[in-house]
């Protein structure tokens, strides 16, 4: 059986990622079915009688594994962003409380979370796969992306910020880090990039501006949480006074690539995909 005939599973939580993977599997006309997240996954995205679908929350883990099995689901992927949890998102059924007490979940990470979650679904006979494995075109490309490229302080600020975002990714605190002139103006916590860029407006220099660099964690798994950027994300650069912004090559998305593009060269921004090894011998 080839991946194209396996029923998808899609763990949807926000952001349009979760769409676009719907509307290529119904082009595609391959079967699958949606466990939307309350709170995070869009409604407006997800409520429709041509997309089969459950809302769960973020503590029903066994609501969703059951849901699964009963759709007869092959392969899953997880795909968009997730809200900081209310306590009620948090209350969990039987099988989640049981994960809970088998990590640990006080003494690791996300990416520990998110791997034990993986091996979790593949002890349900279901595989996890990245959604560079089913939409590979959402993958960064190497290389200047946009007309505008970065001059030699900009060149500075990307090394410093490849640095700087290897060792927060090693530590399992973030992807992102933005850079101005040298100085680290702010690092992404548990808040995501929107609000690092906005933080990172108030703190903001004199001259030219700073550049955002965002890398997938060095002992991160390809199939979950990989840097994303996107249309907001070049908004938010551009209203923080940024002059360009920089992914993991290979390792990174880009949501609606020729638009990202099309904005970016609008308020001349520059993107790079880069490598960070070349960057850092």
């Amino acid at each position: 059986m080839t991946t194209q005939t396996r029923k998808l599973g899609i763990i949807a939580g926000g952001g349009s990622i979760p769409k676009m993977l719907i509307k290529h599997c119904q082009q595609q006309g391959k079967k699958f079915f949606v466990l939307a997240i309350e709170g995070n996954a869009e409604a407006d995205l997800i409520d429709s009688s041509e997309i089969p679908h459950q809302w769960i929350r973020i503590g029903q883990a066994g609501t969703g594994f059951k849901r699964f099995s009963e759709e007869e689901v092959q392969d899953v992927v997880m795909i968009g962003t997730i809200r900081r949890p209310s306590f009620f998102d948090l209350v969990p059924d039987l099988r989640t409380t049981a994960f809970f007490a088998k990590i640990g979940i006080k003494s690791i990470g996300d990416d520990g979370i998110l791997r034990a979650l993986v091996k979790e679904i593949e002890s349900e006979g279901m595989s996890v796969r990245g959604i560079h494995e089913v939409m590979p075109e959402l993958l960064a490309k190497e290389g200047f992306l946009t007309s505008h490229k970065p001059d030699k302080q900009a060149l500075e600020d990307i090394r410093r910020g490849l640095s700087v975002a290897t060792e927060l990714g090693r530590l399992d605190v973030g992807q992102a880090v933005v850079v101005q002139q040298g100085l680290v103006l702010g690092v992404e916590g548990i808040e995501g990039t929107d609000e690092l860029l906005r933080r990172c407006g108030d703190y903001r220099r004199k001259g030219v501006g700073g550049v955002l660099v965002k890398l997938r964690k060095p002992q991160q798994d390809m199939r979950i949480d990989l840097p994303t950027i996107g249309i907001r994300t070049i908004e938010r650069a551009h209203e923080t006074g940024l002059r360009g912004v920089v992914v993991h090559a290979g390792n990174g998305l880009i949501v609606d690539e020729p638009e990202v593009i099309k904005l970016a060269n609008k308020y001349g921004l520059f993107i790079m995909g880069v490598n960070p090894g070349d960057y850092l011998k």
